[in-house]
């Protein structure tokens, strides 16, 4: 969930390509405590990034898995409209939703609609081994089926950052997510998912062969339910990952 790995995204972005990549994580959150006994231990994620002539497009979707079939599945798709060719402000448009569900249960629980509106602001070094974005966005949550899901106006901080060392054989990206919300213990909620890659691609005779293995941590606070249902806690949850880029 919420899996923005996507310093490959701004520095696409600042180069003119498209991009597109496949990643499988292996989650190791059930071994950290019982709480977490029912989070699915699969994810994977398909990302793709386009851009043109007035901005870019971005989404990613998320599907989590259980021993017997898709436990849940989770989309962004945002949309950056720039206001020159050049300039590092866009203005920053976004959807968020999806469902989950329960590991003893068939029934599944819809996320409500979110929809996110702000600018943005993106940077990369002269050769684009460094990059951060930074967003601030107005959050509107729409009224779902589920009386607890009540409609409501939020805001969220977005920070993204990318890095390549050593020929660009290791990759270090990860995003950064707060917003508001009433409904949790002291009022915000934080998501952070730093990654780390080896890019097989930068070895001498795997040019071309675009798989990178790699580790996730995803750092949360007030974000994941665990089996009795609360999110009222932090977690740190490593996972082990592969991914293919396009």
């Amino acid at each position: 969930m919420m899996r923005k790995i996507i310093f490959i995204y701004f520095l696409f972005c600042a180069v003119g390509l498209s991009a597109q990549n496949v990643q499988v994580h292996k989650d190791w959150g059930h071994v950290l405590s019982d709480r977490l006994s029912e989070r699915p231990r699969v994810t994977t994620t398909v990302e793709l990034f386009k851009p043109d002539q007035w901005g870019n497009t971005f989404f990613f979707v998320d599907l989590d898995y259980y021993s017997d079939g898709v436990a849940g599945a989770y989309w962004e798709f945002a949309r950056e409209l720039s206001w020159k060719k050049g300039s590092p402000w866009a203005a920053h448009i976004e959807y968020d939703g999806g469902l989950t569900s329960n590991k003893n249960t068939a029934n599944a629980t819809r996320f409500q609609h979110a929809f996110l509106l702000g600018p943005a602001w993106n940077w990369a070094n002269g050769d684009f081994t460094r990059t951060l974005s930074v967003q601030a966005l107005y959050k509107y949550y729409f009224k779902g089926q589920n009386p607890w899901n009540k409609p409501f106006n939020s805001f969220q901080a977005t920070m993204v950052w990318g890095m390549h060392f050593a020929d660009r054989m290791f990759s270090f990206t990860g995003f950064l997510d707060c917003w508001y919300d009433a409904s949790v213990k002291g009022n915000w909620i934080l998501v952070s998912e730093p990654q780390f890659w080896f890019n097989f691609n930068a070895l001498k005779g795997c040019e071309g062969f675009n798989l990178s293995v790699g580790s996730e941590l995803e750092i949360s606070n007030n974000f994941i339910f665990d089996k009795w249902g609360q999110n009222n806690r932090a977690w740190v949850i490593p996972t082990v990952a592969l991914k293919w880029s396009f």
